[in-house]
């Protein structure tokens, strides 16, 4: 990876460069997102547990913590594009092993997607940072929302699609590859044109004794555990507290992520490229998600508004979370290495979230303790919030 931006690339490599990162957006969550909806059939098909049905749905989160320390040592060595493009393969390969017939095929398949969407978690902060440092904001936001909206198109069309067609539920999984198939096979000459802006170079070391790169990391790591916590049990949440049917339940996990996408929208418009104003809206949109939490532990009769408000938050705080990667680094090997350490800690505390969570409910029998300790963890998101955006250089 260089440690300098390249020179001014052509507007063709540009336009290039950008449709290969949209593709890229389109193929980092599809391939998990649309897993759920068809877990009944998978696991009816394959005699599965439930236990072993939940370690399935896990899998990628862990694989995504315990892969992004890595990513930019390789990227380090082969080139962010290159090692971008090899694990758009990858992630193509693992799909295409999850339509092989059997258990093993599915979680190798699983597996090694879930290691080829952590490189993309990693890199594309940084690749961002290198090509088009003065769009981080906008294109941060633009990628996240098409990651957001791919991923419930996939939630959303699963179930039909796996109805509809021969291979049934492993031909819905193995459809969702085809962004990254393409991404991969768009951005092979560009690994080649890489080479005027500079070889790979010696990769920049992990932050760790850095104040802001842990104020960084701490914004990425509560954010990331208040979605998957709600991702995992806001339906359940809904119907045990609020009186809901499943379906009902199953609309307001769709009213999260949709008002999600708006939030992420917003974030360019509110932040208009001002480091203070940056602050404000990543306290503001902790405070939104604070207040959806505590209404929903308060007033379950209005979880409507308050998913509403935890969906507006959410949705603007991974933006500002992946953008204060790209933001906070001084060069594109640094962004690399913090989006690394901040993914990887992130990650595992969205897989450590649900089950801490789910564990308090069992242990008090309720949800009054559980809901409790998230609105404390948004809380604790206040410090970061303000910490991770001030205008300063990892």
């Amino acid at each position: 990876m260089s440690t300098t931006p390249a020179s001014p690339v052509p507007r063709r490599t540009a336009v290039l460069l950008l449709a290969g990162l949209l593709l890229v957006a389109c193929a980092m969550r599809s391939p998990i997102t649309g897993v759920g909806p068809v877990l009944p059939f998978v696991s009816h098909d394959l005699g599965l547990s439930a236990a072993a049905a939940g370690a399935l749905t896990s899998l990628p989160l862990v694989a995504f913590a315990a892969s992004s320390l890595v990513v930019p040592k390789v990227a380090a060595r082969l080139g962010a594009r290159a090692t971008l493009v090899l694990a758009m393969f990858l992630l193509t390969a693992g799909s295409a092993l999850r339509w092989v017939p059997g258990t093993a095929p599915l979680f190798v398949g699983t597996a090694l997607l879930g290691i080829a969407i952590a490189v993309a978690n990693v890199l594309m902060p940084a690749l961002i940072r290198a090509e088009f440092p003065g769009r981080i904001a906008l294109l941060t936001s633009g990628y996240v929302v098409l990651m957001q909206v791919v991923g419930s198109i996939a939630s959303g069309v699963s179930v039909p699609v796996a109805e509809a067609v021969a291979g049934g539920w492993r031909t819905a999984l193995v459809v969702w590859a085809a962004p990254a198939l393409l991404a991969a096979l768009l951005w092979l000459p560009l690994v080649r044109a890489r080479r005027n802006a500079g070889p790979a170079g010696p990769h920049a070391r992990t932050p760790w004794r850095s104040p802001l790169a842990w104020a960084v990391t701490a914004f990425m790591g509560t954010q990331s555990m208040l979605f998957y916590v709600l991702l995992s049990w806001l339906a359940t949440i809904a119907r045990d507290r609020s009186g809901l049917d499943a379906t009902v339940s199953g609309v307001l996990l769709s009213e999260l992520q949709v008002l999600g996408v708006v939030g992420s929208l917003l974030v360019p418009v509110l932040t208009a490229g001002s480091v203070q104003r940056t602050r404000w809206v990543a306290v503001a949109a902790t405070l939104c998600s604070l207040a959806g939490i505590v209404l929903l532990l308060v007033a379950p009769g209005l979880a409507v508004v308050a998913v509403g408000l935890i969906g507006l938050g959410g949705g603007a705080t991974v933006v500002l979370a992946l953008a204060a990667i790209s933001a906070r680094a001084a060069d594109a090997p640094t962004a690399a290495a913090l989006s690394g350490m901040a993914q990887a800690v992130g990650y595992l505390a969205a897989a450590v979230g649900p089950v801490v969570f789910g564990a308090l409910h069992s242990l008090t029998g309720g949800w009054v303790v559980p809901l409790s300790a998230l609105a404390l963890v948004a809380v604790a998101q206040l410090v970061p919030a303000w910490a991770a955006h001030r205008d300063a250089v990892v």
